[in-house]
């Protein structure tokens, strides 16, 4: 787990979680197994936590533990794998979203643009796209969509009209490629800034990472007992606000729907009224805990839906 980012707001998403020790947990994110080793700390024999990871490099983690089932595959199959594995229903669930240290330090996986390697950016190295497929095969238009959408980049236009010009002289197919191709539309002192969120855009689309969130958390509240928590905790705005809108409303456009009594027809109760962060002591030793958001939902018990 050394080369794994330390396990994020460790002890909230603990708290978060309730565990009983005899229950049964997932934990969607597996990664270095940080959260996981935490959990199992907290189960008893007959307690059994399963962790889902598309990064084979994860697999290399696993926990040997009979209670403990790591399942190699997209969250975004959640319900399916955990039937596969004998289970219907669950206590808790826990995503850390996002990208591990690992994958950020690993050049020849293409999450950074901070060092040289093949523009790739699959979690999952199974499927077929990559990021240069779609640096250079979406026309001008679709590509300053797609960076607008998923990167939030002012300057979307801007940057495909450089990338498509680029590309034609050369196909872009490592990460310095693409950072010399947008140079110039980077503001000075906010360089990283910019490139973060043009990488952010084309890892969101290559691992289609927004709607496998909406199918994971849709499929928790069937797979939670009554009372089973919901523990996620995201990265960027776009992540953040998906999640915040499902647990307060149930869906993802955040309209809450009522009864004919006025009273919310919503599957969860939220826990954490606000974002939880992370505090001043863990910032100083644990830079990814800097962007990252807490939110804790509850499943509702059966009567309080009449």
């Amino acid at each position: 787990m050394s080369e794994y980012h330390l396990p994020v707001m460790l002890t909230e998403c603990m708290e978060g979680l309730n565990i009983h020790p005899d229950g049964i947990y997932v934990d969607v994110t597996f990664g270095g197994g940080g959260h996981s080793r935490a959990i199992l700390e907290r189960l008893s024999p007959e307690g059994r936590l399963l962790a889902f990871d598309q990064d084979a490099d994860a697999l290399n983690n696993a926990i040997d533990d009979p209670r403990f089932t790591l399942i190699h595959e997209n969250f975004a199959h959640l319900k399916s794998f955990l039937r596969l594995h004998g289970v219907r229903q669950i206590d808790g669930l826990l995503a850390d979203l996002g990208v591990s240290s690992h994958q950020f330090d690993e050049g020849s996986r293409g999450f950074t643009f901070r060092t040289d390697g093949p523009l790739d950016l699959r979690m999952d190295r199974r499927q077929e796209v990559t990021a240069a497929q779609i640096v250079n095969s979406l026309d001008e238009s679709d590509l300053a969509r797609l960076l607008r959408l998923y990167g939030e980049l002012p300057n979307a236009m801007a940057m495909a009209r450089s990338i498509c010009a680029a590309r034609k002289l050369a196909p872009i197919e490592t990460t310095l490629q693409l950072r010399e191709a947008v140079q110039r539309h980077l503001p000075r002192q906010q360089e990283n800034k910019f490139l973060a969120m043009l990488f952010q855009a084309l890892r969101i689309e290559v691992n289609g990472e927004l709607d496998a969130l909406r199918q994971m958390l849709q499929q928790s509240i069937q797979v939670l007992k009554p009372g089973g928590r919901l523990v996620v905790m995201s990265y960027h705005s776009l992540e953040d606000r998906l999640v915040k809108n499902f647990m307060k409303t149930g869906n993802f456009e955040g309209n809450l729907e009522k009864d004919f009594y006025g009273n919310p027809l919503t599957p969860l109760n939220v826990i954490s009224r606000k974002a939880i962060t992370a505090q001043p002591e863990e910032l100083e030793i644990n830079n990814r805990a800097r962007s990252a958001k807490l939110r804790i939902a509850e499943v509702k018990q059966p009567k309080e839906n009449n």
